[in-house]
């Protein structure tokens, strides 16, 4: 029975192994915290091993997620120029808890242009916030939720969706980031001045993909 049991696990092992070795590395450049819930149940015990897993460190993974689309699937035409242009809704979840203000941007890095195109510069929102609802207006400073916009590439303030010009989709990356300390930032600031004004202040960050083409 011994000799039995002990085959077994060299049967297991040896199989365990050979999986692992065929599991496919993430493309150079990758941001694992994209898809933070395939790490939840991974939660590191030393701060070396945390900071590996989120790339940032002293955080947890956390999540931001959408009810209108899952990350690397297609967005709904509803939140692009070919329908109603308004923003999609958001959730977040397991934010850090010594979160002061919340951060967003969405931003276009297959757009034809050096940068790529930004579509959307949020911030001053509370910790609190357990999501933003669909249809955010387009005003400097709004109420319900309170937050504050930015200017995206078009320059304008608040949310354009994506019109990409015919061809391979492009990604549309909404990244949220918690931060140590409230900005105090005006309405208006671009994404360049904002991820300025965020570095050295971020203590997690989450990111959700979506796909958009003609």
């Amino acid at each position: 029975m011994r000799a039995h049991l002990l085959g077994a696990l060299v049967v297991v092992t040896a199989l365990g192994v050979a999986l692992l070795a065929g599991c496919p590395r993430p493309p150079e450049g990758e941001q694992v915290l994209g898809r933070p819930s395939e790490l939840m149940n991974e939660v590191p015990e030393n701060a070396a091993a945390e900071k590996e897993l989120t790339g940032v460190e002293g955080t947890r993974p956390w999540t931001l997620t959408s009810p209108a689309f899952e990350s690397g699937d297609t967005i709904p035409a509803k939140y692009t120029e070919d329908g109603e242009d308004v923003s999609p809704p958001l959730t977040f979840a397991d934010l850090p808890p010594d979160t002061a203000e919340l951060a967003l941007i969405c931003h276009d890095p297959d757009a034809p242009r050096e940068g790529g195109w930004t579509h959307w510069v949020v911030y001053g929102m509370d910790p609190s916030l357990q999501g933003l609802p669909e249809a955010i207006p387009s005003d400097e400073r709004v109420e319900e939720p309170a937050l504050i916009q930015g200017e995206n590439s078009w320059g304008e303030t608040g949310y354009g969706g994506p019109a990409p010009p015919p061809g391979k989709p492009h990604r549309y990356q909404f990244t949220l980031y918690a931060l140590s300390e409230r900005l105090n930032l005006d309405p208006g600031v671009t994404k360049d001045e904002l991820e300025a004004a965020v570095e050295g202040r971020i203590i997690g960050q989450a990111m959700l993909e979506g796909l958009y083409g003609r």
